[in-house]
């Protein structure tokens, strides 16, 4: 495989036609080595319009989804970034990229090393992966600039919610299969949000569960 082909391929027939136009954006796509990130038994699917597999039945959101989002929450340097569901640690890095400092949260301790592996592999330095339950954010670094959902849930929590630094925008994809929306909340006062629906996806629902141990990059 013309690995080089495959992701110009990638960006011109899946993420353009999603309305991802950012050329900021599209540049990163082409930075961040996504097959990089990818397991080594899907390496040739890297750049295919699908979910691939992970550990524990977890999954690499479709690359036009990841693209799409990170386009709508428009980070910036300077911004600070909560990932709730670090998965291979693929979004992690696009967002690291943009911001001056991100923290990606994994309940799975095996995919939570995984990740770290790779971002630290990628030579990327400005992020933390915590192994914890991410449903109640992260308050200790509160608030935050960006705050993004790496798999669905059936609604904003609150508490994640009142993380979000005023000026703040936060994605997600919302509600339950088969009907979900992915949205983009900013925060435009104190406990006051705007919601714009993006686009009607069907992605897997965020894990849940009970605080874990923690990584550190």
């Amino acid at each position: 495989m013309n690995i080089e082909q495959a992701r110009f391929n990638m960006i011109e027939q899946q993420i353009r036609p999603w309305e991802v136009l950012d050329p900021q954006v599209l540049d990163l796509l082409f930075v961040v080595k996504r097959e990089d990130f990818v397991p080594a038994a899907y390496r040739n699917l890297a750049f295919a319009d699908l979910e691939i597999p992970l550990a524990d039945g977890q999954v690499m959101l479709a690359p036009r989804v990841e693209a799409r989002l990170l386009q709508e929450l428009g980070v910036r340097k300077g911004d600070k970034v909560l990932e709730i569901g670090t998965g291979s640690g693929y979004m992690a890095a696009l967002l690291a990229a943009r911001a001056e400092h991100v923290v990606s949260l994994e309940i799975r301790p095996e995919i939570a090393a995984t990740a770290r592996e790779n971002l630290q592999r990628a030579g990327i330095d400005n992020l933390n992966v915590e192994c914890a339950d991410g449903i109640a954010g992260w308050p200790q670094r509160a608030p935050f600039d960006v705050i993004v959902f790496s798999g669905s849930v059936a609604q904003i929590p609150p508490a994640v919610l009142k993380q979000l630094r005023v000026g703040g925008r936060l994605a997600a994809v919302v509600g339950e299969a088969p009907v979900m929306e992915a949205q983009l909340i900013t925060c435009i006062a104190d406990g006051v949000f705007n919601t714009i629906n993006l686009f009607e996806t069907v992605v897997p629902a965020l894990d849940g569960g009970q605080p874990k141990q923690e990584f550190s990059l």
